[in-house]
């Protein structure tokens, strides 16, 4: 079997290629931000929250982590204009990527408070200071820290699945790719670049993100 590859007229798509990277990446940023408000959240409430507001988190958590993202993506974009909730795509994709990592930062965050010690805990309760100055200061400091590698983990899991949301006409990488193959019909080519791309940006992501949380954490993690 031979195969001829053909890569000569994908110039001609280089400014849908660059557009769907600049939406993959604007997704994962905004998506990355506010999942990590809330799992930080979502951590302080597991931690230090009512037992309601624990059942709570504890729900939302164990729904997210068990159910495909494919399908949390379709019920908020499918599902929630029934329920008088209008949302356009690119909407639809940024709160359903923030939801999804919200509920694996705070089992992440959440660990990382376990991790912080103890007598840590009991010495600036014994010198006078109130809970939240202690959680806010001396807890979510060092457990940040301390999970920061998985947190960026978790970022890139979800940016890379983020390739999804195309299923909802969502302009990013992939449907840039499924774009180019509709016209030119060079399946492999394209989705060998498209491949590429998603490989480069993770490796940048990671640098990028290695470096802000040296840093931010430096010093601080036991």
């Amino acid at each position: 079997m031979s195969y001829a590859f053909d890569f000569r007229d994908l110039h001609e798509y280089a400014g849908i290629l660059a557009h769907g990277v600049e939406v993959t990446l604007g997704l994962t940023a905004a998506s990355t931000l506010l999942g990590g408000a809330l799992g930080v959240a979502g951590a302080a409430a597991s931690a230090a929250g009512p037992r309601w507001l624990r059942s709570l988190v504890w729900l939302y958590v164990e729904f997210i982590r068990n159910t495909p993202f494919l399908v949390q993506l379709f019920f908020v974009f499918f599902g929630l204009p029934s329920l008088g909730v209008h949302i356009d795509e690119m909407q639809a994709a940024v709160l359903a990527m923030t939801v999804n990592l919200g509920a694996y930062a705070t089992e992440i965050v959440r660990a990382g408070v376990d991790s912080v010690p103890r007598g840590q805990v009991h010495a600036a309760y014994a010198l006078g200071l109130p809970g939240k100055q202690v959680f806010r200061h001396i807890v979510m400091p060092q457990a940040l820290a301390n999970v920061f590698p998985a947190l960026l983990g978790q970022v890139l899991i979800v940016m890379l699945g983020s390739a999804v949301v195309s299923q909802i006409s969502v302009q990013d990488l992939t449907y840039a790719a499924n774009f180019i193959q509709s016209r030119n019909f060079r399946s492999f080519e394209i989705y060998l670049v498209i491949t590429a791309i998603y490989l480069g940006l993770a490796i940048a992501l990671r640098r990028v993100l290695n470096r802000f949380g040296s840093g931010l954490f430096s010093g601080r993690t036991r």
